[in-house]
């Protein structure tokens, strides 16, 4: 009884609203899950969280993102991660979640968005997880060679990945920060004729040995607009064990690796800063 109340007064509860930097931020109560809330900016759903389960990953690409947190290590090994983009910090509080001691720092520019954040979704004081208020590029500079177990990249800036975060020379300092067999993850959003993609994966593949690419398979098939997630290394990745989780996901997705991937790619050339685009804006109908 108790519980059926407190998600009534979730469900009745008002979506929260402040003006930050990047536009309209939105705190919308989940009506299913009595402390979780969906963050929105202007309009675009950025994260969800739930604070009594913060294992809860509910959308698609933040589930896989958490996957390959997952198999980054052996379980329950503390891990170093590196979020350049903070949103919510959803997948901050996974990791503080699964794995206990893990050291965090999170780079997110909007500043207001964090205060934001923080005051009305506090994070547990006793994680580890540093927060810095400076641009993703600058953040990833001042981080110590080979410090990073996980690097996780999920920038939008007015629901578009921002030039200076898509180029080889971008990742070129995000394999700096890794060391050696650390993990690399990017949430890209894209959609037909995919041209973004394809040329993520081919700048990626300029500075990594092993790539990985999940996502739903109609916006592999270029049939609509959506997320995919691409993993790098410099060793082995696991495609087997990914695959199988992402193929048993409420929605279930498709990882393409090797020369299918290579194929997908067909024959992108690599971005560099100099020809550096923002990602496509994704069309209205997208967030009705």
């Amino acid at each position: 009884m108790a519980r059926n109340r407190q998600r009534d007064r979730a469900a009745s509860a008002a979506a929260v609203v402040e003006t930050v930097d990047g536009g309209l931020a939105e705190l919308v109560p989940d009506r299913e899950r009595p402390r979780a809330w969906t963050l929105l900016i202007d309009g675009a759903p950025q994260s969800h969280v739930d604070l009594d389960d913060p294992a809860h990953l509910s959308f698609e690409y933040q589930r896989r993102l958490g996957h390959i947190a997952d198999l980054a290590a052996p379980p329950n090994k503390p891990l170093q991660v590196l979020h350049l983009g903070g949103g919510a910090f959803t997948l901050a509080r996974y990791v503080a979640a699964t794995r206990a001691r893990s050291t965090q720092q999170v780079v997110e520019l909007d500043g207001p968005l964090v205060q934001f954040v923080r005051r009305e979704l506090p994070l547990d004081p006793g994680a580890r997880i540093r927060v810095r208020s400076v641009d993703a590029r600058e953040g990833l500079a001042k981080v110590q060679d080979g410090w990073a177990d996980l690097v996780i990249a999920d920038v939008f800036s007015g629901a578009r990945t921002p030039a200076h975060l898509t180029s080889t020379e971008f990742l070129g300092e995000v394999r700096r920060v890794l060391r050696p067999g650390g993990f690399y993850a990017a949430n890209l959003a894209d959609g037909p004729p995919l041209t973004h993609l394809r040329g993520q994966i081919a700048t990626a593949a300029a500075v990594f040995p092993e790539l990985a690419l999940t996502a739903d398979p109609t916006v592999l098939r270029g049939r609509r607009f959506g997320n995919a997630v691409l993993l790098a290394s410099d060793r082995e990745l696991p495609v087997a064990e990914l695959t199988r989780r992402v193929a048993t996901d409420p929605h279930p997705g498709r990882v393409e690796h090797g020369k299918e991937l290579a194929d997908f790619a067909g024959g992108a050339a690599p971005v560099t800063d100099a020809s550096a685009k923002p990602s496509p804006a994704p069309p209205a109908s997208v967030f009705r």
